[in-house]
């Protein structure tokens, strides 16, 4: 059975932050909410936590998972960036934008896309994930809460609750954030290439 907390999203309780981060950093899978929708996060080296959010979500090994990190200069630690992109990730950060750069020795090899050695990065305009990061230290390992055969993110923490109260450690209220996904910009090579246009305004990355 899952815990339930409810975190104010504009200020959170930083009592309730730091039982979240816990149960992270304990191998748990927690729901908490981004500046997008919610997501499904565990701890950046947990393997068996990875393995159950890819049964819940019914991923195979070629999803790409996103590292969810508290600031731009965290992105460097795990990404390739190169002037042009850093201007780009200044200006969209935070944001709901995920950014596809390749990976630094600092990603696990089992959360880089297995040709391209790249991986997703992004950072949240959101209190309640800012706080987790901040306690947390590290990024969070995450995905969209889209359950298989949905095309749309869940959006009602209650219901959450009851959907995958037998499958997840935490499901965090931080309030509605919407059911939009990021936009996804692949930053690997010389040219910017929108591959899903979501939330974040594509703008930037057009000529």
């Amino acid at each position: 059975m899952s815990q339930f907390f409810q975190i104010h999203p504009d200020n959170p309780q930083a009592r309730l932050v730091s039982q979240a981060v816990d149960i992270i950093r304990q191998g748990g899978v927690v729901v908490y909410p981004t500046d997008s929708a919610y997501a499904l996060g565990c701890h950046i080296g947990d393997k068996s936590a990875l393995d159950r959010i890819r049964r819940i979500r019914k991923l195979d090994d070629r999803h790409n998972f996103t590292l969810v990190c508290r600031d731009l200069s965290e992105i460097s630690t795990y990404a390739k960036v190169d002037n042009s992109a850093y201007r780009l990730l200044r200006h969209c950060t935070p944001g709901p934008y995920t950014f596809i750069l390749k990976a630094t020795s600092e990603v696990p090899r089992r959360l880089m896309h297995p040709k391209r050695k790249t991986v997703g990065l992004r950072v949240p305009d959101n209190r309640v994930a800012s706080a987790l990061l901040e306690d947390l230290g590290e990024p969070l390992m995450s995905v969209t809460l889209i359950m298989p055969g949905e095309d749309l993110p869940l959006i009602d923490p209650y219901d959450i609750r009851e959907i995958l109260e037998h499958e997840v450690d935490l499901v965090i209220d931080g309030g509605y954030c919407g059911m939009e996904a990021t936009t996804v910009v692949d930053l690997a090579d010389d040219v910017p290439l929108v591959l899903r246009a979501g939330k974040g305004d594509v703008a930037p990355f057009e000529d």
